[in-house]
């Protein structure tokens, strides 16, 4: 039986699940801050739960955005230093291709500051890039059925659409993607950032190498 482990912290929680074969046993844990050293602890805790250990993992599946950038940026280091120690593939899944598993529409995402991200998708793939627009915009394509959290009832009725629910918890459905990835070539996840850094670039240059 081959034992999947998935996780997520790219919004205000601390999300894993553990699949295997068709048992699935999810930890979602409400937390704006502290996913860095909560992280491996929930990992540790989830792995003992059902008894296995690291070296039990066929794979891993890590939540690689968007979202917020720091808690992305955990998640995903933490995905390369466990695959890269355990010998096992780490396969990254957006937020958009988790919540679509299983359905055909397109995944509205708050992006804040009066703006959204969405992509589209058609059984199970996505039709094209994803988008940022602003909030009260219509998206530049037809959107279907509309998934998302509070947003779905502002996107749905400006589109005629109807909002559906995710098919499955969202580190479950990573991990159920994980599952049917990572047998193939699985390129190293990386972080999808869909909106620059807040952090700007220092005005005053490069700073001044002295001679040693």
């Amino acid at each position: 039986m081959q034992h999947i482990l998935a996780f997520d912290t790219s919004a205000a929680h601390c999300a894993a699940a553990l699949l295997s074969g068709d048992t699935c046993t999810t930890r979602i844990e409400a937390m704006p801050v502290g996913q860095a050293e909560r992280l491996l602890p929930l990992l540790e805790d989830l792995l003992a739960g059902v008894g296995i250990g690291w070296r039990d993992l066929a794979a891993l599946g890590v939540g690689c955005g968007p979202g917020n950038f720091t808690g992305t940026r955990i998640a995903v280091a933490a995905a390369r230093g466990l695959a890269l120690a355990l010998g096992i593939p780490a396969v990254g899944v957006t937020t958009f291709e988790a919540l679509a598993l299983g359905r055909d529409c397109t995944v509205v995402q708050d992006a804040r500051r009066g703006m959204v991200y969405a992509q589209r998708f058609a059984d199970g793939s996505a039709t094209g890039a994803a988008v940022m627009v602003a909030q009260d915009a219509p998206l530049p394509f037809d959107p279907g059925a509309v998934m998302t959290g509070d947003l779905a009832g502002v996107q749905a009725p400006r589109h005629g659409a109807r909002a559906v629910a995710p098919t499955y918890p969202l580190p479950e459905a990573i991990a159920r993607i994980a599952r049917s990835r990572h047998a193939g070539a699985v390129a190293r996840p990386a972080p999808l950032y869909l909106r620059p850094a807040d952090a700007a670039p220092p005005r005053g240059g490069p700073p001044v190498i002295l001679p040693g």
